[in-house]
């Protein structure tokens, strides 16, 4: 990984931290970047998700309802 200088607004940088419960700065900054573009992506999973064509057999499927779990 390399290591990066760079000047980042104090108090912007206390709010990301508080917000998104980051112990240090280096992981505020890395939960900025990955949120950033996970939204920038978002779009192109939603347009791959609408493209999606299905077989009939997939769509009459039946529903597996979720068995309870075993008791203690």
């Amino acid at each position: 990984m390399a290591i990066t200088s760079i000047d980042i607004d104090a108090e912007r940088l206390g709010r990301l931290k508080e917000l998104a419960g980051a112990r240090s700065n280096r992981e505020a900054v890395d939960i900025a970047i990955r949120t950033y573009l996970a939204v920038r992506d978002q779009p192109t999973a939603v347009d791959r998700i609408v493209a999606r064509t299905f077989d009939d057999d997939q769509i009459d499927a039946g529903t597996m309802v979720p068995s309870e779990p075993a008791s203690a």
